[in-house]
C-alpha cells in the first residue's frame, strides 16, 4: 500500500519509528520517516496518543513524534528500512527463544511425558474416539494466529484435545484396514531419528541414513529370500512402492524395444499389456492410471472363491506384459499361485510385480512360507513395514531385482546433486526430500531378528484363527479360509451388517470395518498388531455378540 502523509503547514514532519518486543524492555530507534514522502509498505494504525503500540507480525511498533507530540497521524506507512530492521528484531527474538527451547529440553520432556501417558492408557481406553472427543476437536478451528504462541500451551492443547480424538490402533483391539501397532524399540528410534531431522536424499546429506538403508536392503533380501541383486527404495507406503515397481517395468520393456520412455514419452511407445486379477487392490489400479497405462486396458483374470487368481485363466503372456500378482488379498488374506504364475511369466519373458503390502512378510515365517513359494522369481515387489512388521507410519518399500530399470525410471539430475560412491537413496525413489524411514525399519528388524519376525507374523495368524473359531462358536458365518491374518464375517443383509459394524465401533470395545465380498456385504477383520492378546480377541467377539443381540 502507498500512502502520502503530510504534516500541517509550518510544522516539522520528521517522525521516528521505534520497535520493541512485546514487554521486553525499552524500544529501539530503528528508522526515520519523512511523513511528507509517500512510502510503500504496510499501514499501521497509531491512534492519536503518542507512543501508541501497533501490533503486527508479532512485534510492537511504536510511533512517536519527536516534535509536536499531539500530531500523531491516524496512519503511518512503514518504510523499507523500518521493515528490514523491525523484521530483524523479530527474527532475533524468535531465534533466541527457540535456541533456549532446544537447549533446555523442556518442550521435549513435556512431549515425551504426554506420549508416555498416552501409551500407558491406550490398551484400556475406547478404541474409537467418543462423540464428546470428536466434538472437542473444534478447539482447533480458529483463524490464523497473528502473533507468536506459547510453545508449552500449544503442546498442552494438542495433547488434551488431540489425543482423545485419535484411534487407538497401537492397542490390541483395532482390526480395521490393515493397520499395525508399533514396536516400542522402533518407535523410540523414530523419535530419536526425528530429533536428527535428516533428509534421506543423498549419502552426502545423511551418511547414517544411507548406511542404514543399505543394511536394511541386505536384511530384507535375506528375510524374504529375494535375489542378491535386489535393491530397495524406501517410500511412504505400498501405494507408491507399486508405482515404483511398475515404472521400472515400463522402463525395462520400453528399453528392450529400443524406446527411451523418459525422453520419448508414451506417444508411440511399445504397447504394454497389464494383466492382473479381478481382486487386485485399488492401489494397483491407481498406479496403472498414474503411469499412463490406462485402467480400461487391464486384462482381468478371474479368481476362485477365496479371491486367488486362477493360473489356468491367465491369457498368453509375452515380453511386453506386466503381470501383477497379490500376496495377501485385502479381504480374505489369500495368496495368488505365485510359483505357477511366475513360471509362466518367466517362460514368456514377462515382468512380474508382486503386491505384498502385508502378505509378503509370510516369506519370513517358517510355517507360512508355503504361501509365497516362487516369490524370488518375480522382478519387483511392494511391501509395507508399517503393517505386519509394526514399524511407525509411514514406511513402505519397493524392492526390485533390476536395479538399472528402477534407477532409470526414478532418474533425476541437477548440478547441485552430489552423488557419491555410497548409497544415494534418491536414486531408488520418486522423491528427493524424504524422511529417514530406514531408522525405525532398522531398529525393528534389529530388535526382532529373524526369530522375532517369524514369531510376530505367525502370532497374527494364530489370533486371526482364534477370532474365526470363536465367531463360529458364537453362531457367526465366517466366509473365508483363514490362511493369514484376515477374517470375513457375513451377517446377511446390508442393513444388519451395517448395524453390527456401527454398534461395535460405537461401543469402543473394538473397531472393525465393512467390505464387499463377491457383491455381498461382509464385516472385515484384520489382525495386525503385536499387542493383540487372546483376551483382546475374546473381548472383541463378545462385542460382536452384543451388537447382534442388542
Amino acid at each position: 500500500m502507498v500512502e502520502k502523509i503530510s504534516a500541517p503547514a509550518g510544522q516539522r514532519s520528521d517522525c521516528w519509528w521505534y520497535a520493541r518486543y512485546r514487554g521486553s524492555g525499552p524500544a529501539t530507534k530503528v528508522g526515520k520517516l519523512d511523513v511528507n514522502e509517500p512510502c510503500a509498505g504496510w499501514v499501521f494504525r497509531a491512534g492519536v496518543q503518542p507512543s501508541v503500540p501497533v501490533t503486527q507480525f508479532g512485534v510492537d511498533i511504536m510511533a512517536h513524534r519527536v516534535k509536536h507530540r499531539s500530531l500523531i497521524p491516524e496512519s503511518l506507512a512503514r518504510s523499507g528500512e523500518l521493515q528490514e530492521k523491525a523484521g530483524r528484531l523479530m527474527s532475533d527474538k524468535y531465534r533466541t527463544e527457540m535456541q533456549q527451547q532446544m537447549q533446555s529440553g523442556v518442550l521435549f520432556d513435556q512431549a515425551a511425558d504426554f506420549g508416555k501417558e498416552y501409551l500407558k492408557g491406550v490398551h484400556a481406553r475406547h478404541v474409537a474416539p467418543q462423540p464428546g472427543d470428536l466434538n472437542a476437536l473444534s478447539v482447533f478451528d480458529e483463524p490464523l494466529p497473528e502473533n507468536k504462541g506459547n510453545a508449552q500451551e500449544i503442546l498442552e492443547t494438542l495433547y488434551r484435545y488431540g489425543s482423545p480424538g485419535t484411534m487407538a490402533q497401537t492397542g490390541g483391539r483395532f482390526f480395521g484396514l490393515v493397520n499395525g501397532s508399533v514396536i516400542p524399540t522402533s518407535l523410540a528410534a523414530r523419535i530419536l531419528g526425528d530429533t536428527w531431522d535428516q533428509n534421506a536424499v543423498l549419502h552426502a546429506v545423511s551418511p547414517t541414513n544411507a548406511r542404514l538403508e543399505d543394511v536394511c536392503q541386505s536384511w530384507l533380501r535375506d528375510i524374504l529370500g529375494l535375489p542378491d541383486n535386489t535393491v530397495a527404495g524406501y517410500v511412504s507406503g505400498t501405494s507408491m512402492a507399486i508405482v515404483c515397481g511398475l515404472a521400472a517395468a515400463r522402463y525395462r520393456i520400453c528399453s528392450d524395444n529400443n524406446w527411451n520412455v523418459n525422453e520419448q514419452g508414451l506417444d508411440g511407445a511399445p504397447e504394454i499389456r497389464i494383466v492382473t486379477s479381478r481382486h487386485t487392490h485399488s492401489t494397483v489400479s491407481k498406479a496403472i492410471a498414474l503411469l499412463g497405462f490406462g485402467t480400461s486396458r487391464i486384462e482381468w483374470v478371474d479368481v476362485d472363491d477365496q479371491g486367488r487368481l486362477l493360473a489356468d485363466a491367465l491369457p498368453v503372456l509375452d515380453e511386453k506384459t506386466i503381470l501383477i500378482l497379490q500376496a495377501g488379498n485385502v479381504n480374505s488374506g489369500s495368496f495368488d499361485p505365485i510359483q505357477v504364475c511366475c513360471a509362466k511369466a518367466r517362460k514368456a519373458g514377462a515382468w512380474v510385480h508382486i503386491d505384498g503390502a502385508f502378505g509378503l512378510w509370510a516369506a519370513a515365517c517358517e510355517k507360512l512360507g508355503y504361501l509365497t513359494e516362487g516369490l524370488a522369481q518375480a522382478n519387483s515387489w511392494s511391501v509395507d513395514a508399517h503393517k505386519t512388521l509394526n514399524t511407525p507410519y509411514d514406511n513402505g518399500i519397493c524392492l526390485c531385482a533390476d536395479p538399472e530399470a528402477l534407477v532409470k525410471a526414478m532418474q533425476n539430475s541437477a548440478a547441485y546433486i552430489m552423488y557419491s560412491e555410497h548409497r544415494d537413496g534418491m536414486l531408488y525413489t520418486p522423491e528427493m526430500s524424504r524422511r529417514a524411514r530406514a531408522i525405525e525399519l532398522w531398529a525393528a528388524i534389529k530388535y526382532l531378528g529373524r526369530d522375532g519376525i517369524d514369531s510376530l507374523v505367525y502370532g497374527l495368524h494364530e489370533r486371526a484363527c482364534q477370532f474365526s473359531s470363536e465367531l463360529k462358536q458364537a453362531g457367526f458365518n465366517v466366509v473365508n479360509d483363514v490362511v493369514y491374518n484376515q477374517v470375513l464375517v457375513s451377517c446377511g443383509d446390508e442393513a444388519t451388517t451395517n448395524r453390527i459394524v456401527q454398534h461395535i465401533q460405537g461401543s469402543g470395545e473394538a473397531w472393525v470395518g465393512g467390505s464387499t465380498w463377491f457383491d455381498e456385504p461382509v464385516i472385515r477383520i484384520s489382525v495386525c498388531s503385536w499387542a493383540t492378546t487372546e483376551a483382546d480377541i475374546s473381548r472383541a467377539v463378545a462385542a460382536f455378540v452384543h451388537a447382534r443381540n442388542g
